[in-house]
């Protein structure tokens, strides 16, 4: 009796789970509405790049950026430099940026953001973030600037993978575009705000002030922020033809540190927003604010996908029948949502790949899982390497 309690437990939350995935894997097999441009005025916006340690990546971020075809008067960008070798800032330095030197004795990204938000003029309209890594496409900018004129404080541009160099950074580069899929066009089509990523956005200078002052977490600001932005009823909007290039985990000496922080600061959000979340959709009617909350008390995609795998054949061995049905349509629910959520470009000798590297996949993100004690509480910092990409 406990056994079979425990399982249908199990069972309902993870079928709410593929069912939540499933109606968002749907929506985003729709066209999104195309943003009405109402004016053709270009806004002044400041960029920037928060960067820790991340001498090997930095300068061709930058080079990247200065290639943007936005009129150069109105697009400033700044570098926040933290713990930075001297012979880097000398580099930076060579270039028509702005260098806001740093070091903190526990570093983090919303310390430096909000640091260089003391510092840089109040006169810009809207601040875009890039991560250190990140490369984006000549007409990012301009594309963004189109969306703003709609209206929306809050633009999250589409972020994908730069490398698919090994098995590990192809199953990263699938789960960004699941996310993509699912959490912000899918979301998006329904008239839902679409997830923030961390980089690749931007948002009205004094609503990012306002809300980065109390922001200071080890990581999983985007989540913070996004929340804090919804409780607020601010709108994000996803335009998912601006494309910001991003380096995904190769190893999983990075891999396991980083997933460790991330599923450390969903839990943490989770248990904080969600009941927070559900009052707010009561008493105001914020489905935006309850409706992310809630994706925060869901499983990863690979964990979902690994389990559900495992205790299907599980169910087939040893279960009653009635069980191994209800596991195996959950199961194949859940591929079904997967399939129509990854882009047709994965779908050639990488997929196979990573196919076959998901039960390895599924061990390290249980690791990762099992080690997030801690997380919350000191700086990580994901390894950069790859330099050589070029923009198409």
């Amino acid at each position: 009796m406990i056994f079979n309690l425990i399982q249908i437990l199990l069972l309902v939350y993870f079928s709410i789970a593929t069912i939540y995935i499933f109606i968002f894997a749907v929506a985003g097999l729709f066209k999104l509405k195309k943003i009405t441009q109402d004016d053709d005025r270009k806004r002044k916006f400041v960029l920037l790049i928060p960067a820790y340690k991340e001498d090997k990546v930095i300068i061709e971020t930058v080079k990247t950026a200065l290639k943007s075809d936005y009129p150069s008067e109105l697009l400033d960008i700044f570098v926040l430099a933290d713990s930075f070798k001297k012979e880097t800032i000398e580099q930076l330095e060579k270039y028509p940026i702005e260098v806001i030197e740093l070091s903190f004795e526990k570093s983090t990204k919303a310390k430096s953001i909000n640091k260089a938000l003391e510092i840089i003029p109040d006169d810009y309209e809207y601040v875009m973030i890039l991560d250190s890594d990140n490369l984006m496409e000549k007409d990012f900018v301009s594309k963004i600037n189109i969306a703003l004129s709609s209206g929306y404080k809050i633009i999250q541009g589409h972020r994908i993978a730069k490398n698919t160099n090994t098995p590990l950074a192809i199953l990263d580069a699938i789960s960004e575009e699941l996310a993509n899929h699912l959490y912000r066009k899918g979301h998006s089509v329904l008239g839902l705000s679409a997830a923030l990523i961390g980089s690749g956005f931007a948002v009205d200078f004094q609503t990012y002030k306002k809300f980065m002052k109390n922001l200071d977490s080890y990581g999983g600001e985007d989540k913070l922020l996004d929340l804090e932005l919804r409780k607020g009823f601010v709108k994000i909007r996803y335009i998912d033809d601006a494309y910001i290039y991003d380096e995904k985990v190769q190893n999983f000496a990075d891999f396991i540190p980083q997933r460790s922080r991330w599923f450390a600061n969903q839990y943490i959000y989770g248990k904080a927003h969600v009941f927070q979340g559900f009052s707010h959709l009561i008493r105001k009617g914020n489905i935006d604010y309850f409706n992310y909350a809630f994706i925060q008390t869901q499983p990863p995609r690979i964990f979902l996908i690994g389990f559900l795998f495992f205790i299907t054949i599980l169910s087939i061995i040893f279960n009653p029948l009635s069980f191994t049905i209800a596991w195996s349509a959950i199961f194949l629910l859940c591929i079904i949502a997967f399939l129509f959520s990854i882009p047709k470009r994965f779908y050639n000798r990488k997929l196979i790949k990573a196919v076959l590297y998901l039960p390895v996949g599924f061990f390290w993100m249980m690791a990762a899982m099992f080690n997030m004690k801690g997380y919350t509480k000191r700086p990580t910092n994901t390894n950069h390497t790859i330099t050589d990409f070029d923009i198409k």
